[in-house]
């Protein structure tokens, strides 16, 4: 029996317009991509994985998916990192897109890039599948996709975010030296850093915390050990400043 127009809802034809008009738009798939950063040893390191596309053999990439129909962006990612790695405790930051055509040799395919940087030994991979693991930025060479590309971009988005914001903190044991700071932003920041000017920089900054205690057990002159004042940082008006090294 046909349905009278007089029963349909109010905006029926409208939802049925606009359905149309989505019917004929150009399907072109949405994915993501994580870019995983991890500091350890005084080294920055990417979590990549073996691309499974024979075309690529051998070579690395993100860890990635496609966007399901009733997926937003963020719940995709946090999906692609908790079946990929097993973890579900690490925050992710939207970056940007990649949309270049021939981004991917089977089609046009948008991708939407998320970065995080954490502590690799306070987060354990739960899955290896593909050869998951971390690698080296400074050695990561070809990778599958443009995914060279995007881990670059991130790379520099994730140094620019260490400059305005005092995520690496988080990455350092509660209680860290002087000596252990530098060697956290030299290492992400890819440069060295001229000692007397690093720590004149963090002294101007007020937010860390003698605790009167020294290094134990070190190879070399032991250091003061200090804590991040997060609750001044919170409180403080000025906030971070920044660091323009």
């Amino acid at each position: 029996m046909k349905k009278n127009i007089s029963q349909e809802k109010p905006h029926d034809h409208l939802i049925k317009d606009a359905k149309k008009l989505v019917q004929a738009y150009p399907k072109v798939p949405l994915t993501v991509d994580c870019a995983i950063f991890g500091f350890e040893e005084s080294q920055l390191k990417v979590l990549v994985i073996k691309s499974d596309l024979e075309m690529y053999e051998g070579h690395y990439s993100l860890l990635g998916d496609i966007v399901k129909d009733n997926e937003e962006l963020d719940e995709a990612a946090y999906r692609v990192l908790k079946e990929r790695t097993g973890m579900n405790d690490v925050f992710l930051d939207q970056v940007r897109a990649f949309s270049h055509p021939a981004r991917h040799p089977g089609g046009r395919v948008i991708t939407v890039a998320y970065c995080s940087l954490l502590n690799i030994n306070h987060h354990q991979l739960k899955i290896h599948d593909n050869d998951l693991n971390w690698h080296s930025v400074s050695t990561l060479k070809d990778m599958a996709f443009d995914h060279k590309e995007i881990v670059d971009e991130c790379y520099k988005w994730l140094q620019k975010r260490i400059q305005e914001h005092p995520l690496g903190f988080n990455l350092l044991p509660e209680k860290f030296s002087l000596r252990e700071l530098q060697n956290l932003y030299e290492a992400i920041l890819g440069v060295s850093l001229d000692r007397r000017n690093f720590r004149k920089k963090f002294a101007s900054m007020d937010l860390l915390i003698d605790i009167n205690e020294m290094e134990q057990d070190v190879p070399h002159r032991p250091g003061k050990l200090y804590k991040f004042n997060f609750e001044k940082y919170e409180t403080s008006k000025r906030k971070w400043i920044g660091i323009d090294f």
